[in-house]
């Protein structure tokens, strides 16, 4: 989750981050894509290291029983204890193996994704976007209803083939080879992608890193891109002399939860300074790892320890331990706070939709509209950060409602 001004905004862009950001309608000539069959496929040794790993941690000596220093020891050892010895990979596997996986590569980096293809004629192309410390796996609740509304009792007058990749350095689209993937290179790299695919109109969803993604491709404005749909705008006050009385009650609730994210939200400081040294624990030990996602996953304070699907999230873990990405995961982090990507308020002409959920950094309206064209708002009624995971059914409603408005469909 990338939540905060503070690491762009609490230090100057350089002269050079800001003629390297600013220059983003160059036309380019995409190349024509090798895409090839991928296949999910984990070797039975590669899960036996992780239960000998799993049963060989040194569990820390705990101060407090709560969550007031972090996730305390007591829910880290029962997700270890399920990864261990009740999780089946190997069902997480076939299920994962019933969509199509493919492999390419765009602009030297490997990259994972997903393409499904509607039954429905006529449909619109969406490309769905993850965050962290998510994956593709995100969007596994959201695919039949986008892709065959009529099969899940919806209109079928707006339906979507899907293309659901994987973020730079994120599972299986690595090893990430070089720097410089901030939010905006790969926003590059999804309109290479999709008009690789030979779509030549398409839209744009996502949420958290996603969102970041989300909002530099319409910042970039390439042709055939219609709108992009977030689950976030960072956008924050500037400091003008009444911005905060506009706020909706609503906006003013959710600066509760901006408060609380900078009391405990940690994370975010050592992924934008330091991602090269925390990937040595994280991708050494998977408890590490389980414990670290757990914070965005569970909360600061436990908000979803009675909601959260457990073996969905240790699908989510699977994939980051087995690839070994935990570490190059990280560096979007560092690499958006080098450029600004994601943040920076450069006109965002493209029609904009946000929907906004109550258990999540809330977007401020006002505040978004001072360099986005946003063309559709709505504040949801609940829900959390991974949307398409604990509210799919109102996610899927208003992206719906959102691309069917622009499409005329």
């Amino acid at each position: 989750m990338i939540i905060t001004r503070r690491t762009f905004g609490g230090r100057a862009l350089s002269l050079l981050a800001l003629v390297k950001t600013a220059n983003t309608h160059v036309k380019e000539e995409h190349p024509i894509l090798s895409i090839k069959p991928f296949k999910i496929e984990i070797s039975d040794a590669a899960i036996a290291d992780l239960r000998d790993r799993l049963a060989k941690t040194r569990w820390p000596r705990e101060i407090t029983d709560d969550w007031s220093r972090g996730q305390p020891t007591r829910l880290i050892k029962a997700l270890s204890g399920r990864w261990m010895n009740d999780y089946d990979w190997r069902t997480a596997e076939r299920d994962l193996n019933r969509y199509p996986h493919f492999m390419t590569e765009i602009d030297g980096q490997p990259i994972h994704f997903m393409h499904i293809k509607s039954p429905v004629a006529n449909v619109f192309p969406l490309i769905l976007s993850h965050g962290w410390p998510g994956s593709f796996v995100e969007f596994l609740d959201v695919i039949g209803p986008l892709t065959d509304p009529a099969a899940h009792g919806l209109d079928a007058s707006i339906a979507f083939d899907l293309v659901i990749p994987s973020l730079p350095g994120f599972g299986f689209s690595s090893p990430l080879l070089e720097p410089g993937w901030d939010s905006a290179r790969t926003a590059r790299a999804w309109d290479s992608l999709m008009k690789g695919l030979g779509y030549e109109r398409y839209g744009s969803h996502g949420g958290d890193a996603g969102a970041l993604v989300g909002r530099e491709l319409g910042i970039l404005a390439p042709e055939g891109l219609v709108g992009t749909h977030l689950l976030q705008i960072f956008a924050f006050p500037t400091g003008t002399p009444g911005e905060m009385d506009k706020l909706t009650p609503f906006e003013m609730e959710g600066m509760g939860n901006l408060a609380n994210f900078e009391k405990y939200g940690g994370y975010q400081a050592m992924q934008s300074k330091r991602p090269a040294t925390l990937g040595f624990g994280l991708v050494d030990s998977p408890v590490g790892q389980l414990a670290w996602n757990a914070e965005l996953w569970f909360g600061f304070e436990g908000a979803g320890v009675d909601h959260v699907d457990r073996d969905r999230y240790l699908t989510h873990n699977s994939i980051y331990w087995f690839t070994a990405t935990s570490g190059s995961a990280a560096n979007v982090y560092y690499e958006d706070t080098q450029t600004g990507a994601g943040y920076r308020e450069i006109n965002n002409p493209t029609p904009t939709g946000v929907a906004v959920f109550p258990n999540d950094f809330r977007s401020v309206r006002s505040f978004a509209e001072r360099s986005n064209n946003i063309v559709h708002w709505r504040e949801m009624p609940r829900g959390g950060h991974f949307a398409a995971s604990d509210a799919q059914d109102l996610l899927v409603e208003d992206i719906r409602a959102f691309f069917k408005a622009l499409t005329n469909g």
